[in-house]
């Protein structure tokens, strides 16, 4: 959880016992941080580890996120982790033209439940994953999928080849928008007016922590839960009209700016200096890491490959499960396997987890039975992709899901993929045409 407009888990809120010694830092709006430098402005969300904050610097005039640590020794050496790598990739983008998201400041809090690490990064918006669902999971426009690779694949380039980093936890959630989908939840566009000092006649300034706020919030979540479930038996009883039509009212995403930076390095880690065996969120996570082979920054083009295809269909490439008689890793090989085809033997069974998956032959022990759907295909006949579109992409997206790490792109090479660079050429085609024509008519 980072510098999003809209962090934190929706429709939840952190709870009031974690605001106690180690905990959360309670804060109200107008709270001065960092000797009077920055003015929290509004609560953004929250995570497990930090609770995140729009706040005002007086020194540059410009909105900014304050991410806000828990105190505990635990949470404070996962900030000063996240610090280490925000900072090496500030100092080596002085033009913060990476797509990676910008650390501003750091510094120290003390409150009443601790001294807390803060980390000041610049105002980011919606994450992927929120674009994902503003889209009512329909999957993006080609175009606009280019654009957002770009930038996710840039970000990559520069953490791989300039900073020997791999970022180990890639994701929709952990990729922001340079701006709001909304323009009212952003500061500039909706020309908020900073505050600069504590509102008036309020004690908890509107944004700090009382029990009877938490308390509300929960009987109104449960309020509205009851209303959803009436409503729900309702459209039931009224039959598929509500579907047909939410089905025609599709969003424009026209006017959202598709730029975007790739956030959280609290999983991250140096290539040559390793940390930890299990890394990635469950559906982003490369073979080698559910097998323990070992791993470089291929995990990460591994998670922009899943990451990828989720823009383009709305879906999770794969959403592992636990079956009769197998667990969700052995679920997730054989998904892998359905889509992408048998994985080699060598692979199979050369990981320290391999033989709790794998027999000597390379086949699953557990799940017998597949049923193969390759790329191309699964795109023209669930997604209903053009056939065209659907094998560009599928050629494009096929190397980056090889089960042999060795074997998948780059970031730099998918960025020289003539799929990554087909408006750019349909550009220049047009441009040649013209000139032909002119030609001709000369």
């Amino acid at each position: 959880m980072s510098c999003s407009s809209s962090s934190g888990s929706e429709g939840e809120e952190e709870g009031f016992d974690a605001y106690r010694k180690g905990g959360y830092h309670a804060v109200r709006i107008g709270d001065p941080f960092s000797g009077g430098r920055y003015i929290a402005q509004r609560k953004l969300g929250w995570g497990q580890f930090s609770t995140v904050w729009l706040a005002y610097d007086t020194r540059t005039s410009n909105y900014v996120a304050l991410k806000i640590q828990k105190s505990a020794q635990q949470f404070a050496q996962a900030a000063l982790h996240e610090i280490e790598f925000l900072s090496a990739a500030a100092d080596g983008d002085l033009a913060n033209a990476k797509c990676v998201v910008r650390l501003i400041d750091h510094f120290k809090h003390a409150g009443p439940n601790g001294q807390h690490l803060c980390m000041v990064l610049e105002f980011l918006g919606d994450s992927l994953l929120r674009l994902i669902r503003y889209n009512r999971y329909k999957g993006l426009k080609l175009d606009k999928v280019r654009e957002i690779c770009r930038c996710i694949l840039t970000g990559l380039d520069y953490l791989h080849r300039e900073l020997g980093m791999i970022h180990s936890d890639l994701k929709p959630e952990n990729i922001l928008l340079c701006s709001t989908i909304d323009p009212a939840k952003d500061p500039v566009r909706s020309g908020l007016t900073p505050l600069l000092e504590k509102p008036e006649g309020n004690a908890n300034g509107g944004g700090g922590v009382s029990t009877m706020n938490l308390i509300e919030k929960k009987l109104k979540r449960r309020a509205k839960r009851a209303v959803a479930k009436i409503s729900e038996r309702r459209s039931s009883m009224v039959g598929t009209l509500g579907e047909e039509a939410s089905s025609k009212t599709e969003r424009s995403l026209d006017g959202i700016d598709m730029r975007c930076k790739v956030v959280d390095f609290g999983n991250a880690c140096w290539a040559d200096k390793q940390f930890a065996e299990e890394i990635q969120t469950r559906q982003y996570r490369a073979p080698e890491v559910v097998l323990k082979s070992g791993y470089s920054f291929s995990v990460d083009m591994w998670s922009f490959g899943c990451t990828a295809f989720e823009l383009v269909t709305g879906d999770m490439l794969f959403a592992p499960k636990e079956g009769n008689g197998y667990g969700e890793d052995e679920d997730h090989l054989a998904l892998m396997m359905e889509l992408l085809g048998k994985m080699p033997r060598k692979i199979a069974i050369g990981g320290a987890r391999s033989k709790d998956y794998f027999d000597r032959h390379g086949d699953l022990k557990r799940i017998r039975r597949l049923k193969y759907w390759p790329l191309d295909r699964l795109l023209i006949d669930r997604y209903k992709l053009p056939e065209a579109e659907a094998k560009e992409f599928a050629e494009f997206l096929s190397p980056i899901l090889e089960f042999a790490p060795e074997k998948r792109p780059t970031a730099q090479q998918c960025l020289e993929h003539p799929w990554m660079n087909v408006s750019t050429q349909n550009n220049a085609d047009n441009v040649g045409s013209q000139m032909r024509n002119l030609q001709i008519k000369g």
